[in-house]
């Protein structure tokens, strides 16, 4: 590993985001995946909004083959490492900007709508596969199909609500940085985007793939009705 290699990881070490409110998969296995990620960027010399337009390829790459590849157990693990690879270059624009010296204005508006098209567009490959392979999943029901959309819009919901609230809630003094909760970082990994995309590695199985996607759109729905519940109260307190 190149000196400028050492010297970026280091540096980037010190300067994570706070732990609080990050499960643990994106705190012990996606943020040190893009810490490297974005070292090796910070060698070549590559800007954030790159590291952005690597992470919308290896995504929506993903998404097409979700939607339109036979769903076997080749597909499906091809599918997870290119949300997975994704994912941690989504975690790596980040901390390169931090890196550099700090983001851009359009760098944040650039990452956030790469998200929100790559969560709908990633439910709308399961009800594409859902609607060509009945047989394979058992969605010969049609109501079957509601529950990608049901999914979408939680996410969807979740990701803007959050987002938002983030923008609208006073900002935290500098160094008020609350430890993080184990108990808490445990509870949102059922709503955590890698783990998420661990379940395409069931694709090939079917009804196995159906079962756990559901269990996941369903607690994507209570953390939805939490999280609304837990948003409204903090910003019925401010004032402005």
């Amino acid at each position: 590993m190149s000196t400028t290699t050492t010297s970026a990881l280091v540096r980037l070490k010190s300067a994570q985001k706070s732990a609080k409110g990050v499960s643990l998969y994106s705190r012990f296995v996606n943020r040190p995946a893009g810490r490297y990620l974005a070292a090796g960027a910070y060698r070549l010399g590559l800007t954030p909004n790159q590291v952005t337009a690597i992470s919308a390829v290896f995504s929506f790459a993903a998404v097409l083959v979700a939607a339109l590849a036979e769903p076997t157990w080749a597909v499906g693990l091809v599918v997870w490492i290119g949300l997975a690879v994704g994912f941690a270059f989504d975690s790596a624009d980040g901390q390169l900007a931090r890196l550099r010296g700090g983001g851009s204005a359009v760098g944040e508006w650039l990452d956030h709508v790469v998200d929100c098209a790559k969560i709908t567009a990633l439910h709308t490959a399961v009800l594409i596969s859902f609607y060509r392979h009945p047989g394979h999943f058992g969605t010969g029901a049609d109501g079957w199909l509601l529950v990608p959309l049901g999914f979408q819009l939680a996410a969807v919901v979740t990701f803007f609500g959050g987002l938002l609230t983030e923008q609208l809630k006073p900002k935290a003094a500098p160094g008020d940085r609350a430890e993080p909760s184990t108990a808490r970082a445990v509870a949102l990994l059922p709503v955590d985007h890698g783990v998420f995309c661990l379940v395409f590695l069931l694709l090939g199985g079917g009804g196995a793939f159906r079962w756990a996607y559901t269990v996941l759109a369903v607690a994507a729905a209570l953390f939805l009705v939490a999280f609304l519940t837990k948003w409204f109260r903090e910003l019925s307190a401010v004032r402005r």
